[in-house]
């Protein structure tokens, strides 16, 4: 008989995590990996959740986290389905996210991936939905798996999640990966940022007040190189097109320059320590150059195989295995 939570445990903002929470889940990532790695173990894990449903709802294009929660979920040994087409479903007839959950809740799925365009729809779908929701990601607001994925990685590459010099780079304004990292990031001691960007492109206030009232320091510039010298991880992220304001698109055809100005490359990553690692969250459109791909120090392909690790330890909570 399955197993289930004793209360629907969605995944909606890494404000819900706490360090607790992080350790426990880690944990357990660490026991997943270990078994994925182990054929005999790996068989085993394939019948954990034997049984169970992951449907995938995603309202906007993706590649690694549709994915990602897929061979996850398959792992697990549960079924799994899901649609990137909602232009073809009910939703193109003018069906309210509302409606749409609870049509697929009497289809009795165990988890619900949601992938949405607006900010907060993970929380209208999660007041509407009797199985747990797993927000990944709401428009420009947060991607919390990701975060966890991101300190996972961190984790695994430094041996470490406090104490770090973390470097954030690129649109900072509109990407959400680095929002939900950066409060991730924060619960941890003497963690310190640098955000690195181009005017208009600068992290949002509110999640520097949220900095300052925790009491977690950092710093902004717009000079790239100087601040990669003292860092323990670079996080780059590319301009999201799909969500500048009228002021940054401005800027970026008024200095057509900016893209060459905060892009890596080998010249840039010689400049960080030799213990340091570059992430990104992909994909990339040129702000990585691919002969970094070969640096030690470049960790965002292995960056995605940890995201699956922590995704298999995530749906595991959700319905209460851990």
């Amino acid at each position: 008989m399955p197993k289930l939570a004793t209360r629907t445990r969605h995944v909606l903002s890494v404000d819900q995590f706490d360090t607790d929470f992080v350790k426990l889940l880690f944990e357990h990532a660490d026991i997943t990996k270990r078994n994925v790695e182990n054929e005999r173990r790996h068989h085993r894990i394939g019948q954990t959740l034997a049984g169970h449903i992951l449907y995938r709802l995603f309202y906007k294009e993706s590649t690694r986290t549709y994915e990602s929660f897929g061979f996850a979920a398959t792992h697990l040994g549960m079924a799994v389905m899901g649609t990137q087409s909602v232009q073809f479903s009910s939703v193109a007839k003018g069906e309210t996210l509302e409606d749409t959950i609870q049509t697929v809740n009497c289809y009795l799925p165990s988890v619900i991936v949601l992938r949405s365009a607006n900010v907060g729809d993970a929380d209208r779908a999660a007041a509407a939905s009797k199985v747990p929701i797993i927000n990944a990601g709401d428009g420009s607001g947060e991607h919390p798996t990701q975060a966890l994925l991101d300190l996972y990685t961190i984790q695994q590459e430094l041996g470490r999640v406090s104490d770090l010099h973390i470097v954030m780079g690129g649109d900072l304004w509109n990407g959400r990966t680095v929002r939900s990292l950066a409060k991730l990031a924060a619960l941890f001691p003497s963690n310190h940022f640098t955000f690195v960007a181009p005017p208009t492109f600068q992290m949002q206030d509110d999640i520097k007040s949220s900095l300052d009232q925790a009491g977690v320091s950092y710093t902004e510039t717009s000079d790239v190189k100087s601040s990669l010298k003292s860092a323990d991880v670079v996080y780059w992220t590319r301009v999201q097109k799909e969500r500048l304001t009228p002021k940054q698109a401005a800027y970026l055809a008024e200095h057509p320059e900016t893209h060459d100005r905060y892009s890596l490359g080998l010249p840039e990553i010689s400049l960080m320590p030799a213990g340091a690692r570059l992430m990104h969250p992909l994909p990339r459109v040129g702000e990585i150059k691919t002969e970094v791909d070969t640096d030690p120090r470049a960790a965002y392909i292995r960056q995605m195989y940890y995201g699956m690790i922590v995704r298999m330890a995530l749906i595991e909570w959700c319905l209460g295995y851990l």
